[in-house]
């Protein structure tokens, strides 16, 4: 297969990026390692042609850009973007609970996870954990990723839920709690009733009383694999949407377009509706934005008129076709996977429908001929929707709305093909390119 570099670098990324603030930071090393220079929201920017910069939010969003070496008026942006969050366990607060000789965590579902497939599997801890400081205002952040599985959610046996292969429904505060650890092995070791706490203050090496808050989540401790008789599928956790900040991240570190400015965002929020601070419904973005053009020298005016003279590329996983259920497919408009990138559209706006936009990606595609297909859902139904219709709300510029096909979204594990991944990330590059 061509370009293996691309799959490589897609299942290294998936292993790296457990929580989206592990997703940010492995797209920080890689802009780092490519000369990209880190900037501070509340700084003067000094921006200068042929630089490349970029900003981390929060740690779990990030904005990377761009500016070409010959520069000038009325080039506008050519803007990327892709969510760095996916469905998931999150911990809640005080998480520690105790049934007879089991040691248990509470925890919270966050977006729309497939709850039954995250059952028997190995799950892992990561995220950010908040510690005291001598500065009030600003305590200490650290990552942690466990890197080993600790919890798992076991199935019911067959034999006491004789009806569970006719379906069942998970309830997800009492069915979803995963098993840490059985209490006789820690019990002497560990505080009674706060077992996780201390296991969290042992990993981080602190004391269990520095910690103030936290925000992680269960991960599942599997790694991606290329399968099928001829290696041209992959399956994977958190498929939607490391694909997607793989091309973003990949795309505008290789793009050579020598005027205007290019741009790549991961927001977090996106599997739970993006309005947040750090999602793709705030205007962080514009704010963004705005603020590079002013520092290049340009007014307010200026930059709202070279923006509308723009284009933003929305990239998200969509569904591909499925053999066993082919009725949840629209009739004309079926994309299968290794056949190319999804041109996702949609009447209703779910998917940001603007047909001139779209003209432009296929005229990119059939220049370099990098396969593609367009899809749209039944008239009878509809399959979610993506950042870019968000997005565009408080970004009205041409927006397009594309993606590798997968199947099993939202799964504990997903699958798509690999030669999909490659036209994904040759797409990106083009588009910064040309």
């Amino acid at each position: 297969m061509e370009n293996l570099k691309s799959i490589d670098e897609l299942l290294e990324l998936v292993e790296q990026s457990t929580s989206a603030f592990h997703t940010v930071k492995a797209g920080i090393e890689q802009l780092n390692e490519a000369g990209f220079e880190p900037l501070d929201l509340t700084t003067e920017w000094g921006l200068n042609r042929g630089g490349k910069y970029y900003l981390n939010y929060h740690d779990s969003t990030l904005v990377a850009f761009t500016i070409g070496e010959q520069f000038d008026y009325n080039e506008g942006c050519r803007i990327t973007a892709a969510h760095s969050d996916f469905p998931c366990l999150k911990i809640k607060p005080n998480p520690d609970l105790r049934k007879e000789k089991y040691a248990q965590i509470n925890v919270e579902v966050y977006g729309g996870a497939i709850l039954n497939t995250w059952l028997d599997r190995p799950l892992s801890v990561a995220g950010r954990v908040v510690l005291k400081s001598d500065d009030i205002f600003h305590p200490i952040v650290r990552l942690i990723d466990v890197k080993r599985p600790i919890f798992v959610i076991p199935n019911l046996a067959i034999h006491l839920n004789k009806e569970i292969n006719k379906g069942i429904e998970l309830n997800k505060q009492t069915d979803m709690l995963p098993i840490g650890a059985i209490l006789e092995e820690v019990e002497k070791e560990w505080n009674q009733y706060q077992y996780f706490m201390n296991f969290l203050a042992r990993e981080l090496h602190v004391n269990k009383e520095d910690i103030l808050d936290f925000e992680l989540n269960l991960y599942v401790a599997e790694q991606g694999d290329l399968l099928g008789m001829d290696e041209s599928m992959i399956s994977a956790p958190r498929l939607d949407n490391l694909t997607g900040v793989h091309a973003v991240i990949t795309g505008l570190i290789e793009g050579e377009r020598k005027a205007g400015i290019n741009v790549g965002v991961l927001f977090d929020h996106e599997e739970i509706g993006s309005k947040t601070k750090q999602g793709a419904g705030s205007i962080f973005l514009y704010t963004i934005l705005e603020k590079i053009f002013c520092s290049l020298g340009r007014t307010r005016l200026r930059f709202q008129e070279e923006l509308f003279d723009s284009l933003f590329l929305s990239i998200d996983v969509g569904h591909a076709f499925h053999p066993n259920q082919e009725k949840k497919n629209d009739i004309t408009n079926k994309n299968i996977l290794n056949q190319g990138i999804s041109i996702k559209e949609s009447s209703v706006q779910s998917y940001v429908t603007d047909s001139e936009a779209i003209g432009i990606i296929q005229q990119i595609c059939e220049a370099k001929e990098i396969p593609y297909q367009k899809f749209a859902n039944r008239s009878d139904g509809s399959s979610g929707s993506t950042l870019g219709s968000i997005a565009s709300t408080m970004l009205p510029i041409k927006t397009v709305d594309i993606g590798v096909p997968i199947l099993a979204m939202h799964s504990a594990r997903e699958l798509m093909g690999a030669k999909d991944q490659i036209a994904l990330v040759n797409l990106v590059k083009a588009y910064y390119s040309l």
